[in-house]
């Protein structure tokens, strides 16, 4: 496999990066996760502009959005592959132990790995811990994973291939790594990003191509909605057949089924809408 470090491609079992890289010692970098259709990135300029987005929200220089563009096609090339996932990862770069940065400049590492279509629906589980609506990382597609990792971690402990966070006021925020959506009387609402939520690029996307509603909503909605959904870039749009220990018979339901079909039409239709 081929990835691309600082500049060119490498080998993965040779490419380098130094331990003291601001990216390992604090978590102090940025990523996007792209999915590619036979050698095509998807939405890759949506990716991007998040991208530039989340380094001036850390407070790193902005990466050439046209180098990390070339990067992307250079790696997809040498790694055909019919899906995948694209990660583009940029990092504060070597820098002294501690959280000042260095001066040396930036790390970008760009690889691809090999993934599978997800099924139609999955099960979910509620986490007693919070996203905080009001912190310094908030919106920002961060490296400082951790506390997504103990989450999913739990998830996986009680078969369930998601977990999902409330805020600090009670309200329904996101899952480790997508965005909920629920349908509540026929009509789709999603938590909008004052909630402390990331900006999905599937959420926006669905939000625009079903008619979804930007609401408040309080987490207990999750014992009462009709239908659930996930979305994220590997698993566009995802039905929830059960959430802890509430089973969500006959998932996807009928407007989850409608969002599934309106996306994989629009997708097909543009890959970079």
């Amino acid at each position: 496999m081929k990835i691309w470090l600082n500049g060119g491609l490498q080998d993965l079992g040779t490419a380098r990066v130094s331990v003291l890289d601001h990216g390992l010692t604090v978590g102090d970098g940025i990523f996007e996760t792209v999915k590619t259709v036979d050698g095509r990135p998807f939405a890759l300029t949506r990716h991007l502009d998040r991208l530039a987005r989340s380094a001036r929200g850390l407070g790193l220089p902005e990466p050439d959005l046209d180098e990390v563009r070339a990067a992307c096609a250079a790696v997809i090339d040498a790694n055909p592959m019919p899906l995948g996932r694209l990660r583009i990862t940029y990092t504060g770069g070597l820098s002294p132990l501690g959280s000042d940065r260095g001066d040396q400049g930036q790390t970008l590492v760009v690889a691809l790995g090999e993934a599978d279509r997800r099924p139609d629906a999955t099960a979910v589980i509620t986490v007693p811990w919070t996203r905080n609506e009001r912190g310094a990382l908030t919106g920002l597609k961060t490296t400082s994973y951790a506390e997504n990792v103990v989450a999913l971690a739990r998830a996986h402990e009680q078969g369930a291939s998601e977990a999902l966070f409330g805020n600090t006021v009670g309200q329904l925020c996101e899952g480790t790594g997508s965005n909920v959506f629920v349908v509540l009387d026929g009509e789709i609402h999603t938590p909008p990003v004052a909630s402390g939520c990331l900006a999905g690029i599937t959420r926006a996307l669905a939000v625009d191509w079903t008619g979804a509603q930007e609401t408040d909503l309080p987490l207990d909605v999750l014992d009462r909605a009709d239908e659930v959904f996930l979305t994220s870039t590997l698993r566009d749009v995802q039905a929830v057949h059960r959430i802890d220990g509430r089973e969500l018979p006959g998932a996807p339901g009928p407007v989850t089924a409608k969002a599934m079909r309106i996306f994989d039409e629009r997708a097909a239709d543009d890959l970079d809408p």
